[in-house]
């Protein structure tokens, strides 16, 4: 792949980036030029940065469900609450290890959630546990006190 094409690449994975996470997450998600995994059908399917997974490009919706690096990224550059579901510090410790985030552990989440959105997984401090898929809108993740909230795809310690 010649440097046009993957400027090209580049420029597309930060536009989609910048569309699901807000403005400002495609730079500090791919940062400088990244490596591009291919499907057979020549389409992004993962983006890594010197060996970590950054993300991965979902070819149902064209949206991007984050690795741990990609998570990582955003806890750094994204200010709080946004894209934040915030649990009590009974489940931390279960959630880093990748387990299930129930809405009964909820305390806060960011307003802006809506179910199936990609989130990041916080303690009460702020500190990154794990990165996966809202089931639930905010307010019900805040509201219920049975099922899940967050189905973690990578806790940071797992």
């Amino acid at each position: 792949m010649d440097e046009k094409d993957r400027a090209g690449y580049l420029k597309k994975a930060r536009v989609i980036a910048d569309f699901q996470f807000g403005r400002g997450a495609g730079a500090a998600l791919f940062p400088h030029a990244v490596e591009f995994i291919f499907s057979r059908t020549r389409r992004i399917a993962q983006i890594k940065d010197g060996g970590l997974r950054v993300a991965t490009l979902r070819s149902l919706d064209g949206l991007f469900t984050l690795g741990c690096e990609g998570a990582r990224r955003l806890h750094q550059v994204l200010p709080y609450p946004q894209l934040r579901v915030v649990m009590n510090k009974e489940s931390g410790e279960f959630i880093q290890i990748g387990g299930t985030a129930f809405c009964k552990h909820v305390v806060d989440a960011d307003p802006g959630i809506r179910a199936y959105d990609e989130v990041l997984v916080v303690d009460e401090q702020d500190r990154l546990l794990a990165t996966g898929r809202a089931m639930l809108t905010h307010e019900e993740m805040r509201c219920f006190q049975h099922g899940v909230a967050v189905k973690v795809r990578y806790g940071t310690m797992k």
